[in-house]
């Protein structure tokens, strides 16, 4: 007897699941960076001003508020999956100078743990590893897709 074969089903019927993927990337993605947005706004444009200078970013009130945004604007797009590779751009921009001017210098984990007191957890500071998961996050929903329930897969769908 010869041997059978098959070919692989194609992924879409392979993992029904699959499909799916993309939402949790976008519902974390989205509201990660409307949550940095918004803690800029709640704590003042200014003192975020004073940081970017200090770090010596130029025109620091410009790159302030395209900063902010950028993370709420961007984050509720890709939160609803709206012009996701367009938004990508200037959201990844902003995770590139953070690793660059902030991040790097401490190391790759985000997580460092210094001590456990009375009061709780003492952390140092971050890594850059946070980022690099929301640029992979966003690289993911670039290249595949933004998924079901997305704006832009809304709108592809009406009849012109």
């Amino acid at each position: 007897m010869g041997a059978m074969t098959h070919e692989p089903a194609p992924p879409h019927i392979a993992n029904p699941l699959a499909r799916w993927a993309p939402i949790p990337l976008r519902l974390i993605v989205g509201f990660g960076f409307m949550q940095h947005g918004l803690n800029k706004l709640v704590k003042g444009p200014e003192n975020f001003t004073a940081i970017l200078h200090a770090l010596g970013v130029p025109a620091p009130h410009l790159m302030a508020w395209f900063s902010i945004l950028t993370e709420l604007l961007g984050g509720l797009a890709v939160l609803v999956g709206a012009l996701v590779p367009i938004v990508s751009i200037p959201m990844a921009a902003l995770l590139l100078v953070a690793i660059f001017t902030v991040h790097l210098r401490y190391g790759f984990s985000s997580i460092k743990l210094m001590a456990v007191t009375a009061a709780g957890a003492q952390f140092g500071p971050p890594g850059y590893e946070c980022s690099l998961l929301y640029l992979a996050c966003l690289a993911a929903l670039v290249l595949g897709g933004s998924g079901p329930f997305a704006i832009d897969g809304l709108v592809k769908k009406k009849p012109a």
